[in-house]
């Protein structure tokens, strides 16, 4: 039996041609919360070869309602590393790079010096989302940016466009204004949903890791998003 077997399902979607594509291919995803996560996975189960991951924080309990890496058992672990583990797993032949890290301006730049295929952005706090927003437009990179999930419970509303195609999405809103001071007003692909989140599933934070406020979730709205995420990266792989 073939080690590529366990593609054999995708490659009678795609065809060898474009699996193979997909085998040559370097993604960074940035954010192993509830979208990166899944996202992650997604593009590991599709056969990409080749994924550089990042995030710098623990599991928490409360992550254990959206988040794959998120156990009873796995509180207090990296993030990076329990995803680690789990795409080996699923393909041990997957070329891995896994970042400890929270992304800095300087990181994000230099990420993004490294002339990936893709990037998915899936940062939940803004002044780091538009640190890599920014260096991979100016190195006009391929990405696709998550808006936010929270406060949603119908995956039939997402959408998929340019970022200044978004709307009724709060936490697209303040993107997509802080990028107009750096003179960015299109060119950033987003997936988001319109569908308004009720105020009363919104609470303050503590400001750790530039996150001030955060939403209510379901659990299968932030999968939901990162499979959106995948798409996007896998189709525009394969040239779809």
């Amino acid at each position: 039996m073939s080690e590529l077997s366990w593609l054999s399902r995708t490659t009678l979607l795609i065809g060898d041609e474009k699996l193979n594509q997909l085998q040559k291919s370097h993604v960074l995803v940035v954010g192993l919360g509830g979208v990166g996560s899944f996202a992650a996975e997604f593009l590991a189960r599709a056969g990409v070869g080749t994924l550089t991951i990042v995030d710098g924080d623990v599991v928490d309990p409360t992550n254990r309602n959206r988040q794959l890496p998120a156990l009873s058992t796995t509180h207090g672990q990296y993030k990076v590393d329990l995803m680690e583990k789990r795409l080996l797993e699923i393909n041990p032949a997957i070329k891995l790079f896994p970042i400890k890290a929270f992304l800095s301006p300087e990181m994000a730049s230099a990420l993004v010096e490294q002339n990936f295929d893709y990037i998915i952005d899936a940062i939940d706090s803004i002044t780091p989302k538009l640190n890599l927003l920014i260096a991979a437009y100016r190195k006009k990179t391929r990405l696709i940016s998550s808006g936010g999930a929270g406060g949603k419970m119908d995956p039939t509303q997402i959408i998929i466009t340019d970022i200044s195609k978004t709307y009724l999405c709060p936490f697209s809103r303040v993107v997509r204004k802080r990028l107009k001071r750096h003179k960015i007003y299109s060119g950033i692909k987003t997936v988001f949903s319109p569908e308004l989140p009720p105020k009363s599933s919104l609470i303050m934070t503590d400001g750790t890791n530039y996150k001030r406020s955060a939403y209510g979730t379901i659990s299968y709205m932030p999968a939901a998003f990162g499979g959106a995420c995948a798409s996007a990266v896998i189709n525009g792989l394969i040239g779809k």
